[in-house]
């Protein structure tokens, strides 16, 4: 299988210092992987990176997508390339109906181009499929949704968009049984449906129980720290992190 994203060498950080540390990290073409790790590990920031965020640059290494190197490439330019990077607490922006920004960011994509009756019949059978009342389309973005609401909302961004790779940000957080289970079948649906490669973040096993899991990153100060199959989220969540933030404890000692 060809490898989609290729992570060489990255170090990355903001001005103030270098939060990721030496990461090598490559997702192949409509593979499931999750990058574990406790809080504060740089999970996120490794997203935020990949995404193209300039609160942070990139002092080494480079990032390769789809055959391309998008290390310097702008947040919108890795957009349109096929990355969607979900968000752990999605920004309100008044003044912007849910429904106009959808459109807007379909229309950007030529393949994605249809007419306005067919656009809204698929935002409509997207909703139903994700238990999404039909009036939050008139609403403004984001604005007054709970945080369950929100995460909807970005599995309905997922499923229009169909992104070659989907980075995931702690999808699962704060999020209650009924909630869980209808983004879980978000992320089924991205699979079944446009067979994209996922990148999973979190430090919480719960969300992948129901995924098949190609690869498994664990993170601890900016550095990951083991790869390995599937069944070392089973290890994590029976034992914790411990023994790989004492790894990292030594190796920062060394």
């Amino acid at each position: 299988m060809s490898q989609l994203l290729t992570i060489s060498g990255l170090s990355a950080g903001t001005e103030e210092k270098i939060i990721l540390h030496d990461i090598d990290l490559a997702v192949g073409a409509g593979e499931t992987h999750v990058l574990m790790g406790p809080n504060g590990a740089g999970k996120s920031t490794l997203g935020h990176v990949i995404m193209g965020d300039p609160v942070y640059h990139v002092s080494e290494g480079a990032i390769d997508f789809d055959g391309e190197d998008i290390t310097d490439k702008a947040p919108d330019k890795r957009s349109l390339a096929g990355i969607f990077l979900s968000y752990q607490a999605p920004v309100e922006v008044p003044g912007v109906p849910l429904y106009s920004f959808l459109r807007t960011i379909c229309q950007m994509r030529p393949e994605l181009k249809v007419t306005a009756r067919k656009f809204r019949r698929r935002v409509a059978e997207i909703s139903e499929q994700l238990d999404i009342d039909e009036s939050f389309l008139t609403r403004e973005l984001n604005v007054g949704f709970s945080g369950g609401e929100k995460k909807k909302l970005e599995m309905l961004q997922l499923l229009l968009l169909r992104p070659k790779l989907a980075i995931l940000d702690e999808t699962d957080s704060g999020l209650d049984v009924d909630a869980l289970q209808v983004v879980s079948r978000g992320i089924e649906a991205y699979r079944a449906e446009c067979g994209g490669a996922l990148l999973m973040i979190t430090h919480n096993t719960r969300i992948l129980e129901r995924l098949s899991v190609d690869r498994t990153h664990v993170m601890v100060r900016g550095s990951l720290m083991a790869d390995g199959p599937a069944s070392l989220i089973a290890d994590i969540d029976a034992n914790g992190f411990g023994r790989f933030e004492d790894a990292a404890a030594e190796r920062d000692e060394a």
